[in-house]
């Protein structure tokens, strides 16, 4: 099978030929039709972060396809099932899948990360973890669903735990933040999108945002922020991944106020424990989803509550998947979509 293979960083992806792997027991073969591409995948190719599988991987994360062969004990799984893959996979046994937490079970294992992914014409993934994937879905826009939509989802509603008539702050317009401010606005809350760029703003405000903030055009984020809301807003997402921008999201808070960090840094940052302590702030992490929440977001996006048109910028083949990457790097478009 042909695949983009990571040898290392700062290194562009090796597309090539490579064995097609066969499902064991207990899992599938699934023919990828498409595989959203993410941030997550520049920080392996050019920030020097590392996978927990040794070069060479095979990257991406976010894949839906179409079942093409079991391997023994695959349950009720079929041959031409149309499937989501989650990002990341989960046991089932350890302590924290059994509280509904899969998203950070002792046993973690992500697409791209841990294993190969699926930047491929087939990958291989438990049959247990597959999500189903209704006819009415186009494949390559429910790709995304697997990260870009259920990472915000989750945030929202379990770490952010946004309530109708929240004020809410979105730093950050890609893929993830753009899908925060349509779930936040779903869950009723008047929404605040943050971003450099206008092209994104403008989506923002077609997903529900009803301010939109350019931080090049005001001179003090927070307070242009607290004038617009009188006092700051009830919870604020970081979702870029750099510690300015978090210290700029826990800036906008108000008395009470919660922020939920979604983008990665390996750097530290530093917050004042002061304000956390004397205005009672809450500062919490999020990270992908449960298992059992794929479900209601597919049910969502069916229903046509949650889009995928605006944030799915295109489609790009396997061979030219360098150059997709250096469309993200540009920042053009939301998200694309490899279609192997």
């Amino acid at each position: 099978m042909k695949a983009a293979v990571l040898r290392g960083a700062n290194r562009t992806l090796e597309v090539m030929e490579v064995p097609t792997p066969s499902p064991g027991p207990g899992e599938v073969l699934v023919r990828v039709v498409g595989c959203g591409m993410c941030h997550t995948d520049l920080h392996y190719l050019d920030h020097g972060v590392k996978t927990f599988k040794e070069p060479p991987i095979i990257l991406g994360h976010e894949a839906a396809g179409t079942v093409e062969k079991l391997g023994d004990g695959s349950g009720d799984v079929a041959e031409g099932d149309r499937v989501l893959i989650p990002a990341v996979l989960s046991c089932g046994t350890c302590r924290y899948c059994r509280r509904g937490r899969e998203n950070i079970c002792d046993n973690l294992v992500m697409l791209g990360n841990n294993m190969d992914g699926a930047y491929a014409e087939f990958v291989v993934v438990p049959a247990s973890q597959l999500i189903a994937v209704p006819a009415s879905i186009p494949l390559e826009r429910a790709s995304i669903i697997a990260d870009a939509v259920s990472t915000p989802y989750h945030a929202v509603k379990h770490r952010g735990r946004v309530q109708p008539g929240d004020i809410v702050a979105v730093v950050g317009c890609g893929g993830v933040g753009l899908n925060v401010v349509q779930c936040a606005t779903l869950a009723g809350a008047r929404v605040i999108a943050i971003d450099v760029n206008e092209q994104r703003l403008d989506i923002a405000r077609t997903l529900g945002a009803v301010e939109t903030v350019n931080p090049n055009e005001v001179e003090r984020i927070d307070r242009h922020v607290r004038k617009l809301t009188d006092g700051g807003v009830d919870v604020a997402f970081e979702a870029i991944g750099n510690p300015k921008t978090m210290r700029v999201a826990f800036s906008l808070l108000r008395r009470g106020g919660r922020l939920c960090v979604i983008g990665y840094s390996a750097d530290e940052v530093t917050l004042s424990a002061a304000k956390l302590m004397y205005f009672e702030l809450e500062v919490v992490g999020s990270l992908g989803c449960g298992a059992g929440e794929y479900p209601e977001i597919i049910g969502l996006v069916e229903a046509g509550r949650l889009r995928l048109d605006i944030i799915v910028s295109g489609c790009i083949p396997l061979d030219d998947i360098n150059d997709g990457f250096d469309r993200l790097r540009r920042g053009e478009g939301v998200r694309w979509v490899v279609t192997p």
